[in-house]
C-alpha cells in the first residue's frame, strides 16, 4: 500500500479559521459548550466535514458526527474525533487539531480515491472541557450511555441550565436516546491531542504515543461558617469559612507534594465566596478539588486523607461541610494491539516517537469503556495549555496527524486487522497496561 501524505496547507487554513470563532485577544479563544460561538464552530467544522465526503448531523447531545461508509458494513466501524469546545481562557489548539485533523485524515483518503474497507465516523464531541457546568466529557458519555441524574439540570454561573443551553444551541434532547454505541459496535476509537505537558519537548519529539490516561476525581467542597463584621468579631470566635477553606487547600497541596506519586496532580481551580464583600467575614466558600494518578491505589490512598483533612480542619473551625462528587474514573490503558500499529507506522515514518502517559482526561477516557483505544500526542511549547499562549507548531501537528492517517488507514484497510486484536472481547482497561 502507497501512503500517501495530508494536505497541509488544508488543515493549516482549517486551524486557523476556526481560531477566529471566540477569539481573545491575539492567540487566545473562548467557546464555552452549547454556546453561540459553540455553534458557529459546529456549523463550520460541519462544511469542512461534508467537503471531505462527509455525511453529517449534529445530534441532540451536541455532538457533531460525520459519517462515510465502508465497502462492509457489516465490520465494527473505526471512529476517529476529539472536541472544539474550549475553556473559557483557552488556545488554538486544544481540540481542535485532533478534531480537524481526524477530519483531513478521511479528506486525504477520499482525495486519493481510497474507499475504507469498514466505516468510519469523524466525532466532535460536545462540551469536553467541562468549564461551563462543572461536569465534562458529556457528548461522549451520552453516546456511551454514562450519563446521570440531573445531567440537564446541572446550572453555569449565569443561572443557565445545561438543557436551556442546548435548546438555544438547537437541538432537542432526548435521554432516551443514549447509549447510541455498545461494546462490539466500534473496532477502535483514535484520538489526536496536544500533549498539554512538557514530556515530548524535553524529550525533542514531535509526536508521542500514549499508554493511557490518568484517573481524575472531581469533588465540590462547600464550607459553610457564620457571616459577622470585620472589624467587631474577635478573632478567637470566628467561623470563617474562608480561612478554613484556604487552610484545606493549602494542606491539600502539600498532601499530593509530600504523599503523592510521580504521577498524582492535584489541583483547586475554582472558588466562591458568599457574601463576597470587604468587610464581612466569609459566612459560605465553595471550591473545587481536581485529583488525578495514573495509579488507582495511590489515588484512593490520597483521597482518604483528604476527606481526613476537611472534616478536621471543619471542626478546627466551627464549620459545616459538604463534599459533593462531580466525576469519577479509574485510569484506563490504551489497547496494545492500537499502540502496536501506532509504533510500527510511526516506525515507517522514522518518527522514534517515544511511549507517555496522559494526565489530562479526554474523549477517549470514556470511549475505553465501549471500545479499544489509542491515542497520539502532539508536542505543544513549553507544555502550555488552557491559556491563549498554547503553541504546536505546524510541522509537529502535520507529524501527528500524518501518524494518525497511517494507523488509521491500517485499520480500516488490512482486511485482517481483527487479528490484530489479541482478545476480541475484551476493552482497554485497568487491567491492561
Amino acid at each position: 500500500m502507497i501512503l500517501l501524505t495530508i494536505n497541509r496547507k488544508r488543515l493549516n487554513l482549517h486551524l486557523q479559521e476556526l481560531a477566529e470563532i471566540g477569539k481573545i485577544g491575539e492567540t487566545g479563544v473562548c467557546r464555552l459548550a452549547h454556546s453561540k460561538e459553540d455553534r458557529q464552530g459546529v456549523d463550520k467544522v460541519k462544511e469542512w466535514m461534508e467537503e471531505a465526503g462527509l455525511t453529517t448531523k449534529v445530534d441532540g447531545f451536541g455532538n457533531l458526527i460525520g459519517r462515510i461508509e465502508g465497502k462492509d458494513n457489516t465490520k465494527p466501524i473505526l471512529i476517529l474525533g476529539s472536541h472544539i469546545d474550549s475553556q473559557p481562557y483557552g488556545g488554538r489548539f486544544d481540540g481542535t487539531a485532533g478534531a480537524l485533523g481526524a477530519i483531513e485524515v478521511v479528506h486525504t483518503m477520499m482525495d486519493n480515491g481510497i474507499i475504507p474497507e469498514r466505516t468510519i465516523e469523524v466525532i466532535c464531541f460536545s462540551d469536553e472541557e467541562g468549564s461551563r457546568f462543572n461536569k465534562g466529557i458529556f457528548g461522549v458519555r451520552a453516546l456511551a450511555g454514562m450519563l446521570e441524574e440531573g445531567e440537564l439540570e446541572r446550572k453555569d454561573k449565569a443561572g443557565v441550565t445545561r438543557r436551556e443551553a442546548l435548546k438555544e444551541f438547537g437541538v432537542d434532547t432526548d435521554l432516551t436516546q443514549s447509549p447510541v454505541y455498545k461494546k462490539g459496535d466500534i473496532t477502535a476509537f483514535l484520538e489526536l491531542h496536544i500533549e498539554q505537558g512538557p514530556v515530548l519537548e524535553g524529550k525533542d519529539k514531535p509526536v508521542g504515543i500514549v499508554s493511557g490516561i490518568s484517573g481524575p476525581i472531581w469533588l465540590t467542597v462547600t464550607l459553610e461558617g457564620f457571616a459577622g463584621h470585620a472589624g467587631s468579631v474577635p478573632m478567637k470566635m470566628r467561623q470563617d469559612a474562608l480561612v478554613g477553606a484556604s487552610e484545606i487547600i493549602r494542606k491539600f497541596d502539600e498532601l499530593v507534594k509530600e504523599e503523592g506519586t510521580d504521577t498524582t496532580v492535584g489541583t483547586v481551580g475554582s472558588m466562591q465566596v458568599f457574601p463576597n464583600s470587604r468587610n464581612i467575614i466569609a459566612e459560605k466558600v465553595e471550591f473545587t478539588i481536581d485529583l488525578r494518578d495514573i495509579d488507582l491505589e495511590a489515588r484512593t490512598r490520597l483521597e482518604q486523607k483528604l476527606y481526613q483533612l476537611i472534616e478536621e480542619t471543619s471542626s478546627t473551625y466551627h464549620l459545616k461541610y459538604d463534599i459533593k462528587e462531580d466525576t469519577r474514573s479509574e485510569p484506563r490503558y490504551c489497547a496494545d494491539w492500537i499502540k502496536k500499529v501506532m509504533k510500527e507506522e510511526d516506525e515507517k515514518l522514522g518518527f522514534d516517537s517515544p511511549t507517555l502517559m496522559s494526565g489530562p482526561f479526554h474523549d477517549a477516557l470514556i470511549m475505553s469503556y465501549i471500545s479499544d483505544y489509542g491515542m497520539i500526542f502532539v508536542r505543544c511549547e513549553k507544555g502550555i495549555s488552557h491559556n491563549p499562549l498554547e503553541f504546536a507548531e505546524m510541522d509537529d501537528i502535520e507529524k501527528g496527524v500524518q501518524l494518525l492517517y497511517a494507523s488509521a488507514l491500517r485499520i480500516c484497510q488490512e482486511k485482517r486487522v481483527d487479528d490484530l486484536v489479541q482478545d476480541k472481547v475484551g476493552y482497554s482497561s485497568v487491567d491492561n497496561n
